[in-house]
């Protein structure tokens, strides 16, 4: 058993100013997926898209991921309350993001930029996608340093005690399951995959299906929501959430490989 590192939230004090480690996470994610881009773009990967382009859709991007996050969580998590409270909707900064609400949010803000762009919805998200799991990633070490986010109680030998959960039960890390799983192992598979041309489409479908899977795996061992618990099927509302992911993913998978086998 051991005991889950206590880090200040607060990372660095500039007078009155506080800036919090998971808001350096997420400055961090979006770091990522510029450099990342740049690399792809300055390596002819990128299409016709430019860095210009690149800014521009980051800097929207981070628009759908903070409006989008909220709002899913709202509607996915406490829809009840919130109705009730309508005025805190807005308050960011008590926490209450949803990754799947954010993935609506960048999916809405892709849409528009194709249009604007003039090419294919797919054509964007495919050269996006490998670029996101490092920067969820950033996230999920964001949760590890707040000690949110825990793990089921285990009897693990590398089961953590999280003061915040208030029982000092070991529990899995679950937060660094999904730093390992949704950052690390899904950017070496997106990277590796997208490397090579394919058809298009497939590379969206293929983070759909790796997100989808392994956000389902770590839900077994992540302790659910306090005002949610565990929903019909036994399972949590981020199982409920990941299953149609992961069968978009592969439905679209499987529809770009026979419309490609088609094609002369």
């Amino acid at each position: 058993m051991l005991q889950a590192p206590q880090f200040d939230p607060v990372a660095l004090r500039l007078g009155p100013l506080a800036i919090h480690w998971y808001g350096l996470m997420y400055l961090l994610a979006f770091a990522l997926v510029y450099l990342l881009g740049r690399y792809r773009i300055n390596r002819g990967q990128g299409g016709n898209l430019t860095a210009k382009d690149l800014e521009d859709l980051i800097f929207y991007s981070v628009l759908g991921v903070v409006l989008g996050g909220r709002l899913g969580y709202v509607l996915f998590y406490k829809p009840g309350y919130y109705l009730s409270h309508p005025l805190e909707i807005a308050f960011l900064w008590e926490g209450g993001m949803s990754f799947h609400g954010g993935l609506i949010g960048v999916i809405l803000v892709m849409l528009l930029f194709a249009r604007k762009k003039g090419v294919s919805f797919f054509t964007i998200s495919d050269f996006i996608a490998p670029l996101i799991p490092l920067g969820l990633g950033a996230g999920r070490m964001g949760n590890f340093i707040n000690g949110e986010l825990w793990g089921r109680p285990s009897t693990v030998s590398w089961a953590m005690v999280f003061p915040q959960s208030g029982d000092n039960l070991p529990r899995h890390p679950s937060q660094l399951y999904e730093l390992g799983l949704e950052g690390l192992v899904l950017f070496v598979i997106l990277w590796w995959f997208s490397s090579k041309p394919r058809p298009t489409g497939q590379v969206s479908a293929l983070f759909l299906m790796g997100y989808g899977a392994f956000r389902f795996l770590v839900e077994f061992t992540r302790e659910p929501d306090n005002f949610l618990g565990l929903l019909a099927g036994g399972m949590s509302m981020g199982q409920w959430l990941s299953l149609p992911m992961f069968l978009a993913g592969l439905a679209l998978f499987v529809f770009t490989a026979r419309r490609s086998s088609r094609q002369p």
